[in-house]
């Protein structure tokens, strides 16, 4: 369907692809999936025709159409919203614009009816007059009302725009459909119909995300970008991840023989295929892992970070009570008593409320009622937009030196220590902090957050800009904290495994439920709830 031929990519001194050759087939899903700075984006543009490889060249099986989720929300910003749908599918668009010119000449001729009549049929055998309301279609199923469809993108809100973006990409059912990070700022409903959507496509999807949970649901196979090459893997993300560390375990067992590795394997598939039938995607992927075989299961190379969050003190009975609070007219009268072992899951479909709950909290700025913390509690927070803490220009080690005490645990090796976890070390330990990407600057408030030792986290959104590798470590991680928890996020499997309770906080009220986030979301008289308050 499409393919790479000897695709070789170079900045400067730097390697990034080295004669690559692959094939991506019709019916398969593709996750693309590589370290910070591996090059995922970069191949995706170079499969989508937006970039050229220093060598080598892209492959597309003849008429197949390729579509890509476009990045760019400004793009389309002249275009209504219907009208930016179609635009999908190019060549159908290109075929109506040109009627509409040859119909709107003020001297049409003999030589413009006959173009007409050719283009007509094209546009016919495309099924474009129909092209109007699959588009329109597609645009309400997404969650974009009929009200907004003859509106200008430039008046869309930008969670809108999202999602006509993602009905551009859908529309028209391409061959190949590429897509970079698909569910950000995507809610969680729009999230669901894209996977159920993509579990029923017929055709090749290539897409890099760092949502585990959606990887699992809609992938067929991982391709690992690796030593400059890209190593396609059967099965989903949790399957690569889990064998991948099963098989980095046996390479460091020297004395097991070759027979119980195998046999090791063997019950690691079986299981596993067992979980995938009861999936939605039951049938095709429990097929492909029981057609696996053993030699393609690989060790990688990833270096996941040792996130371990320690306390210094367990919390006594008293955590956190909040009674009648209320908030500059944002919040009023929140109630909400927290109990030892609570993970709470802060929740919202407008992302401003949650921040600002968090604010109030941390900074008792609310205007009536009380927030009452218990006395044994210490509190660690990582906000949304951390880029505060990162203005004064220091290397890593002064700049974590800011968060300690004692002048003992003030020593350069301690500090180290656990800038190491997080991968920070050696000399990335003395770069400056004023030059850190987004996800080196949550590494870094993660190596604050375990330095401090509370018993007591509140992270706002804490996956944004983390690769997969830190992700899985740090969902680990708060799995196995014995503290309290508050956390906001957009990674489903992370909300999912983390918490125990939910608390949506919507314009007009608040649901409190103890209940796991996925049980949350399917509970009819949770919807019916919700409903109400927004």
């Amino acid at each position: 369907m499409i393919s790479t031929s000897n695709i070789s990519v170079q900045f400067g001194k730097r390697v990034l692809f080295d004669q690559v050759n692959t094939t991506f087939k019709k019916g398969n899903c593709y996750g693309i999936i590589g370290a910070n700075g591996s090059g995922k984006s970069t191949f995706l543009k170079i499969l989508a025709g937006k970039l050229s490889p220093n060598s080598g060249n892209v492959i597309i099986e003849p008429n197949k159409r390729l579509s890509v989720l476009e990045q760019n929300q400004n793009e389309f910003d002249e275009y209504e919203t219907l009208k930016t749908t179609i635009m999908g599918n190019k060549l159908l668009y290109q075929i109506k614009k040109e009627m509409d010119d040859l119909y709107s000449k003020s001297d049409f001729k003999d030589d413009d009816g006959v173009r007409v009549g050719e283009l007509q049929n094209r546009y016919e055998e495309m099924d474009g007059w129909n092209a109007e309301s699959d588009a329109a279609s597609l645009l309400s199923q997404l969650g974009v009302n009929e009200e907004l469809h003859d509106n200008k993108m430039s008046d869309l809100e930008p969670k809108i725009k999202v999602r006509v973006l993602l009905a551009q990409a859908l529309f028209g059912n391409p061959d190949i459909l590429i897509m970079d990070e698909p569910t950000n700022n995507l809610d969680f409903e729009t999230i669901t119909w894209l996977q159920n959507f993509l579990i029923n496509y017929e055709n090749t999807v290539i897409v890099v995300s760092h949502d585990r949970y959606f990887l699992d649901s809609v992938c067929t196979h991982i391709s690992d970008i690796d030593y400059g090459k890209i190593t396609h893997y059967t099965g989903n993300y949790s399957f690569w991840y889990q064998s991948s560390q099963l098989a980095l375990k046996q390479r460091s067992q020297q004395n097991k023989k070759a027979e119980e590795k195998k046999k090791e394997l063997e019950e690691f598939i079986s299981r596993f295929s067992a979980n995938v039938a009861k999936s939605k995607q039951a049938t095709s992927r429990k097929k492909m892992i029981e057609k696996l075989n053993i030699e393609e299961i690989k060790p990688s190379s990833r270096r996941y970070p040792g996130i371990i969050f320690d306390q210094e003190r367990e919390s006594g009975d008293q955590i956190l009570t909040i009674e009648d609070m209320s908030y500059n007219n944002i919040f009023n009268n929140i109630n909400l008593i927290l109990n030892s072992g609570d993970k709470l899951v802060l929740f919202s479909k407008d992302s401003k409320l949650t921040s600002t709950f968090f604010d109030v909290l941390i900074n008792n700025l609310n205007d009536k009622g009380s927030i009452k913390w218990g006395s044994t509690i210490s509190k660690s927070f990582i906000p949304n937009d951390h880029d505060s803490y990162f203005e004064k220009d220091m290397n890593l080690i002064d700049w974590l030196r800011q968060w300690t005490d004692d002048d003992e645990e003030r020593k350069e090796d301690y500090i180290r220590g656990f800038l190491g976890k997080m991968i920070f070390s050696g000399d990335e330990a003395l770069k400056s902090c004023k030059v850190l990407s987004g996800g080196e600057k949550v590494r870094c408030m993660l190596s604050k957050t375990m330095m401090e030792k509370s018993n007591f986290l509140l992270f706002d959104d804490p996956t944004n800009h983390l690769d997969l590798e830190t992700i899985t470590a740090l969902n680990n991680s708060l799995i196995k904290f014995k503290g309290n928890i508050i956390l906001t996020t957009q990674d489903f499997e992370f909300a999912n495994s983390v918490g125990n309770r939910v608390f949506e906080i919507g314009p007009n009220g608040i649901i409190d439920k103890f209940m796991k986030f996925e049980d949350y979301l399917k509970d009819s008289k949770v919807k019916d709830l919700r409903n109400q308050i927004y």
